[in-house]
């Protein structure tokens, strides 16, 4: 087993004993254990009611973002922007108890972000977690109480930068020991801390990768990955897809062609020694093989899909056996699925909703949720397209963006302010 089949396997491995045991695994980070979009739980709902599953409650006070939750020890983690006791607004990092939804703490990190809040999912690592916010506080906190244990600062210690101006949106990777992340300066472009101290273990200077893009971090998070037995950490940087050494931060390689001068968002996805990497405004997808060559590695461009086959504007896609899914086109959300070693189109079809659409897989079905709050429902099957329910989310409060969660049979969407739970349990 290699590349990120190791990782996720690693995962596998510790959710089968935990559902054999009875256990429900967290959602401890940004799509899940494996930073996938897959949720290994099985007995959802296979289809659901008209007016979609039961509404179990919802939850008020989380303020402006489009961060998702992280589920992790009985407690439910997010981020927005709301305001201090004294009235001024600040960007936070929550925390609430899973089975009450009372809150547990709040601790403001940093300064709001006036168009539309946080972007990050908080990290949880045992009993720290751990948050960027927009303007780039890197922030370990303690779970049980919100105390701040350390913190740093993109531009102030690491000369961080961002491509464009939605600001700083990732959301951290905990590997081992180290806390990684992308300030994107031209000297620390990734960086690797000990997640304890907050220590500088390395930084990694990333060389021009091509004239495509603009220098910075882009808006994905890292996805780690085994490689040719060596351990890589892969992202999309605001000048393209890149890898680097996991135990010393040496650039391994990089791909200029997927960058766009405006917002390079979604994750790499890998399996093997394959990196599917994707983006939007007029760009397209490209699978990579990356191979190592002595001490070197090289990214081979498998194929290369335009943007009219298969852009990611932002919400991710998910590889499910030897099958891509994910939403087609900028602010269009067009389902496509695409198989995976040759980009050959299995199917597309015309959008259930509007706006980018935030995918989930579960039991055999993909979770579609779109920007104007339209739900679906999707059996995962390359040879057929089949629509197994929709519906609207009950309150709608601006794009809906974040990305969708099940934990313990329930359905989780987050609406900038609210918090909604849904059942989606197998009678």
């Amino acid at each position: 087993m290699s590349g990120a089949a190791s990782v996720v396997g690693a995962f596998g491995l510790l959710l089968g004993t935990l559902l054999a045991a009875g256990e429900v695994p967290d959602w401890p980070q940004f799509r899940g254990p494996g930073r996938d979009g897959i949720c290994s739980e099985t007995g959802l709902l296979k289809e659901w009611p008209e007016s979609g599953p039961p509404l179990l409650w919802k939850l008020d006070g989380l303020g402006r973002g489009y961060s998702t939750i992280s589920i992790a020890g009985g407690r439910l983690f997010t981020m927005g922007d709301r305001p201090t006791p004294e009235g001024q607004e600040s960007q936070f990092v929550l925390a609430y108890e899973l089975a009450t939804r009372k809150e547990l703490w709040a601790t403001a990190i940093g300064p709001p972000h006036r168009d539309g809040g946080p972007r990050c999912t908080p990290t949880v690592d045992g009993d720290r977690l751990y948050v960027i916010g927009t303007d780039g506080d890197l922030v370990c906190l303690r779970t049980a109480t919100g105390k701040v244990l350390w913190r740093k600062h993109f531009g102030r210690d690491f000369g961080g930068k961002m491509m464009s101006v939605w600001r700083f949106s990732e959301s951290p990777l905990v590997d081992g020991a180290k806390l990684v992340c992308t300030p994107g300066g031209p000297e620390a472009t990734l960086v690797a801390l000990d997640k304890l101290s907050g220590k500088l273990i390395w930084r990694c200077a990333v060389p021009p990768l091509g004239p495509k893009g603009r220098d910075g971090a882009g808006y994905a998070s890292i996805v780690p990955a085994d490689i040719e037995g060596v351990r890589q950490y892969i992202t999309v940087l605001g000048r393209g897809a890149v890898g680097v050494e996991a135990a010393t931060g040496r650039f391994l390689w990089g791909y200029n062609k997927i960058a766009n001068n405006v917002a390079n968002i979604p994750n790499a996805v890998v399996r093997d020694n394959y990196v599917f990497v994707t983006t939007s405004y007029e760009t397209g997808s490209a699978l990579l093989r990356i191979r190592r060559k002595g001490t070197r590695f090289v990214a081979e461009e498998v194929y290369f899909l335009g943007p009219q086959v298969f852009e990611n504007h932002h919400g991710g896609v998910v590889l499910v056996g030897d099958y891509l899914y994910g939403g087609s086109g900028r602010n269009k959300g067009i389902p496509v699925c695409l198989e995976f070693l040759t980009g050959r189109v299995a199917w597309h079809k015309e959008p259930l909703g509007s706006g980018s659409a935030a995918v989930l897989y579960a039991d055999g079905h993909l979770i579609f949720r779109y920007e104007n709050g339209l739900v679906a429902l999707i059996e995962a099957n390359p040879n057929e397209f089949k629509v197994k329910g929709t519906f609207r989310t009950a309150v709608k409060n601006g794009p809906s963006w974040p990305h969708p969660v099940i934990h313990d049979g329930k359905l989780y969407l987050r609406d900038h302010n609210t918090l909604m739970c849904y059942d989606v349990r197998a009678r």
